[in-house]
């Protein structure tokens, strides 16, 4: 008979193999008397395998990766997953409620990593994410949207010139992924440090429940879920390899005005191709914008007016 797999201990909860837990990790409470907690569920399987950690919303106004983990996780059964899966489907969850990108002390979660248990609350919370979840870990999985109105092409961002994360990103067969170097105080940057490999997802724009973003979130989880050999292969007719990209960079507009677009994301455009036009609010034309170089769309404003220095197209130069 098949020795049965150790419990998984987490916030002085034990789940058992093959089981499905949801509890919560206490971070503050609220001057009504309110607790504030993070939300966690762990599939723990029952035969051995990786740990993984997915999580969203570390800036409270991303909603799209909640979507992408409520979906994973509706597919995994923990009597045939190997290994265990950590899913944070909120992790700034004060910001979440109000639909606010930051903290209420107005400090940047995914810059305050690693943080320090008597630190700010930003600090604080980032510090029982580390200890709790990324400590735990081998693999991590980061989901973001575009911010500041912007929506971004589905990509991954993650370190190409480490092979182990290479093969990650791979599997995960975003359209595009970005060679992106480590940001101080970022979760991807903490985490690294300690040794797991992450992978940061950007699909859609912030507050909204962009389907596209979430189906190609969701399909990139459960592919490198599969890579990992946690659960069966997804079905699907294999996806086009990512286009990779070292370099990008974003088109800023040399005038203000009303902001008329005229390519999409996705697309690809040729160095000095015509990205649209900025007009004034009678219709005249003011400046019209130009790509700056060669590459695929990756981020693009949804703003419908810009002043002179907005970034208003994301490029990214891609391998042939």
């Amino acid at each position: 008979m098949a020795r049965l797999r150790p419990s998984f201990e987490i916030g002085g909860v034990r789940v058992r193999a093959g089981r499905s837990q949801s509890l919560a990790l206490p971070i503050t409470r609220l001057v009504t008397g309110a607790d504030v907690d993070l939300p966690v569920r762990v599939v723990h399987g029952r035969e051995e395998g990786p740990t993984v950690w997915v999580d969203a919303a570390i800036h409270g106004d991303e909603a799209v990766g909640v979507e992408v983990i409520r979906q994973v996780l509706a597919g995994l059964d923990p009597k045939t997953v190997r290994g265990t899966v950590i899913a944070v489907p909120i992790v700034n969850v004060l910001g979440f409620m109000n639909g606010d990108r930051y903290l209420p002390d107005r400090r940047d979660l995914n810059r305050s990593f690693p943080g320090a248990p008597r630190g700010s609350l930003a600090g604080r919370i980032a510090h029982l994410f580390m200890t709790e979840v990324v400590d735990k870990c081998e693999v991590g999985i980061d989901l973001h949207t575009g911010s500041d109105r912007r929506s971004n092409l589905p990509q991954v961002r993650a370190d190409l010139e480490d092979p182990r994360t290479r093969s990650l990103a791979e599997a995960f067969a975003a359209p595009v992924m970005l060679n992106a170097k480590l940001r101080d105080g970022s979760l991807r940057g903490a985490a690294r440090e300690h040794g797991a490999a992450v992978l940061l997802y950007e699909a859609g724009e912030a507050w909204r429940m962009d389907r596209w973003a979430v189906d190609a979130g969701v399909l990139g989880v459960r592919r490198v879920l599969a890579a990992l050999g946690m659960t069966d292969p997804v079905a699907e007719d294999p996806p086009p390899p990512s286009a990779v990209s070292f370099r990008s960079g974003w088109v800023r507009a040399r005038g203000t005005g009303m902001l008329h677009l005229e390519v999409a994301l996705g697309q690809r455009v040729a160095e000095g191709e015509r990205l649209g036009g900025l007009f004034d609010s009678f219709g005249k034309r003011v400046r019209l914008v130009h790509a700056n170089r060669a590459g695929v769309v990756i981020g693009r404003t949804e703003a419908p007016v810009v002043t002179s220095g907005d970034a208003v197209v994301h490029i990214a130069e891609v391998e042939d």
